[in-house]
């Protein structure tokens, strides 16, 4: 008996090893090859083990074709019968392999073209769903997304100029001249994601850590159309593949620390965001610990670098969603904007009093309230700014009725904060919006609270006069030294 169960695995360890070589054919050869390394063998989590059985039959039974050579026109695949297709299918993808320079519109230009329409074609192929892509194909077929999208970025401009990064809505946008191929390869890759038809236990063998990884990498380009497919995919990527899930978020989070701490320079933080904004809506609640770690050491931190206003908006959605789904991150959020509120960059201080609105907007009473304090110390410094949109700008949000009562609420405290920043907007501020203004701020606290009013009127009045008492003693002080100068002299 043991014997027999002896052979048994024998027989079965040479049909696994056909299956491990049948796996291992480099891109573009022709018939099967055995793997001449095959203690070299990498088992991902996301792989089959060894002992999988091949379950494709039709795989096997239709021969590899060989290397092309030249870019030659071939028949359509709804013409060609059913028992050809995959042939066929992984002919074209030979085709699509080749490699093109696009900057020269004219060279090869009978090549591109049939490159162009063979990609076409798989792309509506796929679509259709009227056959079944078999796992072979798979695999070529992400192995030839891979030739044409991974490549070297070409320099940002930045770099060719040595220059500060500009707005992005002053400067003209790059256009790769390679985009009208790259763009049917994207979408080719994108409806193979999207399909019904696209078994995931299968796919992420293909579109694996090391492919997502290549993907991420590419959101550095500076062609928006680029980027904007590149979200879409990741974001179906995410959706389908749940293996995936904290493996993206770790590599996002890997991408937004360099940015942050190293080059302050990146093309896609607001694509990346805009994903992060879908994902995070998705969280469940209570949230995990990781997530409120990822909003205060990813998130909070993206309001240090300079470029902050590219991103601003997408940025300001995450943050709120966090607030929303967790009241008690507020306080959190709050501070961590007053962390990295900006000195001298007037028109970046704008939009953090923008996003400071939609923060308290989310606020509840008791989170205001342990971080009211440092809180208006910044607004009152706002109020006083000499830039007249910072100061309208924080002005502005007695306009919002939340907060207006938070603030009644917590009036005792508030008043005699503001009330010095209040006077002296009413009495010498250049702007005459910032000053009307003021003074219904003014009116609106006369109205909630008359004897808190008066009471920090009476205190401003007399820090004055103790102010020009101490004044006047300097102007004494110094006239009688320029008396004993004079009488030396």
């Amino acid at each position: 008996m043991l014997k027999k169960i002896i052979k048994g695995s024998k027989k079965y360890s040479k049909s696994d090893s056909t299956v491990k070589d049948l796996g291992s054919r480099p891109p573009g050869s022709g018939n099967f090859v055995s793997d001449p390394s095959p203690n070299v063998v990498v088992n991902h989590a996301s792989r089959p083990g060894q002992g999988a059985p091949n379950t494709n039959s039709s795989s096997s039974a239709v021969p590899f074709p060989p290397p092309m050579t030249t870019v030659e026109p071939l028949p359509l695949l709804r013409d060609a019968p059913v028992s050809e297709r995959q042939y066929l299918f992984l002919r074209k993808l030979q085709i699509c392999c080749f490699q093109f320079d696009f900057v020269d519109a004219l060279k090869s230009a009978r090549e591109k073209e049939i490159k162009r329409q063979t990609l076409l074609e798989l792309v509506d192929y796929t679509q259709s769903g009227s056959s079944k892509i078999t796992e072979i194909c798979q695999e070529e077929m992400i192995k030839m997304v891979g030739i044409n999208i991974f490549r070297p970025l070409p320099p940002a401009s930045h770099e060719n100029t040595g220059q500060a990064v500009s707005d992005p809505e002053e400067e003209e946008h790059y256009l790769d001249p390679s985009w009208p191929h790259l763009q049917i390869v994207y979408e080719l890759l994108l409806r193979y994601v999207v399909s019904s038809d696209t078994d995931t236990k299968v796919a992420k063998k293909y579109v694996d850590h090391s492919f997502v990884l290549k993907l991420l990498d590419l959101f550095d380009s500076e062609d928006i159309r680029e980027r904007e497919f590149l979200k879409t995919i990741l974001h179906r990527i995410y959706g389908k593949f749940m293996v995936h899930r904290p493996f993206i978020r770790k590599a996002i989070n890997n991408i937004f620390y360099r940015f942050i701490y190293e080059t302050e320079r990146h093309s896609g933080i607001g694509e990346l965001l805009e994903i992060l904004g879908s994902i995070i809506n998705g969280f469940a609640v209570p949230m995990k610990e990781e997530h409120k770690l990822f909003l205060v050491r990813a998130l909070i931190p993206l309001h240090k670098p300079k470029p902050f206003a590219m991103y601003h908006q997408q940025l300001s959605y995450c943050i709120i969603q966090f607030v929303e789904k967790d009241y008690k991150l507020a306080d959190t959020v709050i501070r961590g904007l007053l962390k990295y509120w900006p000195l001298t960059n007037c028109q970046k201080e704008v939009l953090f009093v923008g996003e400071l609105e939609e923060v308290l907007e989310a606020t509840q009473c008791a989170e205001f309230q342990r971080c009211t304090v440092p809180l208006f110390r910044q607004i009152a410094r706002c109020l006083n700014s000499l830039h007249f949109q910072v100061a309208e700008r924080a002005l502005f949000l007695w306009n919002n009725e939340h907060i207006v009562s938070l603030i009644s609420l917590n009036r005792q405290v508030i008043l005699p904060i503001i009330f010095e920043a209040l006077e002296r907007n009413t009495r010498s501020h250049w702007n005459q919006a910032v000053h009307g203004l003021t003074l219904n701020v003014r009116k609106m606290f006369m109205g909630m609270d008359p004897e808190l009013f008066d009471e920090c009127q009476r205190e401003f009045a007399g820090k004055e006069a103790r102010a020009q008492e101490v004044e006047e003693q300097r102007e004494m002080t110094w006239k009688k030294l320029a008396d004993v100068a004079a009488e030396r002299g």
